[in-house]
């Protein structure tokens, strides 16, 4: 499952110490103005290193457009987006070969392939997120044609909402070897209704999918989510007039396809699980051990977690947006 979406398909590739990550984009429309520029602002914001508060990885995180656009515009070709590893440091992680990493994926790839890439997380790393965020900007720029905009901000961190509280979250968790997560807001503005196909292909389905499937994320909420379920049917339905929707409840879906209103997502984010607290986990052999995970981390995933988030949001709704276009083909 290295393919995302049905139209506008990605197929991301490369591993956290590899010598590239990038990913195939198949399904874009020809004649859309692209290029790197329009790519590179996005991968800016997810990349490590850039304060104090993330990992001092230092990767450049320069993206290469191989294929699929000529003299500044998509071709209708397969789009090839490579970004290189420049900064990785694979000796930090020789210790943690024969380890299990608590909250990290070592175990279950372990027991799925019976191999796996101990260096920094190889597949389920957070850096494969990159190749996402570079084909979630070229979704962007066909969903800017459309009007539609896609914006995040954090909410909270460890349950603080003040920005200058959330920053000394961070900071307290760091000091202390530990970490923390929170919650991030994503609001989709602009879009058409009737995006969205039911049964199975509704459209918050395939939002929650895509944003459930990003490492560290353990909810999703589409609208007033779970705080639906503490209300009445009289304060949760989004009424009408002749202006349109009175309140948006809903979070811009009903049935599964999108009303016209704004789409109101909200993702909860797990704390980081590379923390330097010592921790009791197993080795491969199966014999009680401590593990302190050394190496460079960010104390709180949430501020780079946010690009993903939003790139993942702009491949379901440009994949929607072009699976839509089919039922007016003969509607004139």
């Amino acid at each position: 499952m290295n393919t995302f979406g049905k139209s506008f398909r990605c197929t991301t590739f490369g591993e956290s110490h590899g010598p590239a990550l990038g990913v195939v984009i198949d399904g874009c429309p020809p004649g859309l103005s692209l290029s790197e520029n329009d790519i590179q602002p996005a991968l800016d914001r997810r990349r490590p290193g850039r304060d104090p508060l993330t990992s001092p990885r230092a990767e450049p995180d320069r993206v290469e457009i191989l294929s699929g656009v000529f003299e500044g515009r998509t071709t209708g070709t397969p789009i090839a987006l490579i970004i290189r590893n420049r900064e990785a440091r694979s000796s930090d992680y020789d210790e943690l070969r024969d380890v299990y990493r608590p909250g990290h994926a070592d175990y279950t790839y372990q027991m799925k392939y019976g191999i796996r890439d101990h260096r920094g997380g190889g597949r389920s790393s957070g850096r494969e997120t990159a190749a996402r965020v570079a084909a979630g900007a070229v979704a962007a720029r066909i969903l800017s044609e459309a009007g539609i905009t896609v914006e995040g901000t954090i909410e909270e961190i460890h349950g603080v909402s003040d920005p200058t509280g959330r920053e000394e979250e961070i900071r307290r968790a760091m000091a202390e070897g530990d970490s923390v997560g929170g919650i991030i807001r994503i609001t989709a503005r602009g879009g058409p209704p009737g995006l969205g196909d039911p049964v199975f292909g509704k459209l918050d389905a395939r939002i929650a999918g895509a944003l459930m499937s990003i490492g560290g994320v353990k909810g999703v909420e589409i609208g007033d989510g779970f705080a639906a379920a503490r209300m009445k049917g009289s304060e949760h339905n989004d009424q009408m007039d002749s202006t349109g929707f009175l309140s948006n409840h809903a979070g811009g879906i009903l049935g599964g396809i999108s009303s016209g209103a704004d789409i109101v997502v909200r993702v909860g984010v797990k704390p980081t699980s590379s923390i330097r607290k010592p921790q009791k986990t197993l080795t491969r052999d199966g014999e009680e051990t401590v593990v302190r995970i050394g190496g460079r981390h960010d104390p709180c995933i949430v501020p780079r977690v946010l690009p993903v988030a939003e790139a993942m949001l702009c491949l379901v709704l440009a994949d929607a947006l072009i699976e839509q276009q089919k039922y007016r083909l003969f509607q004139g």
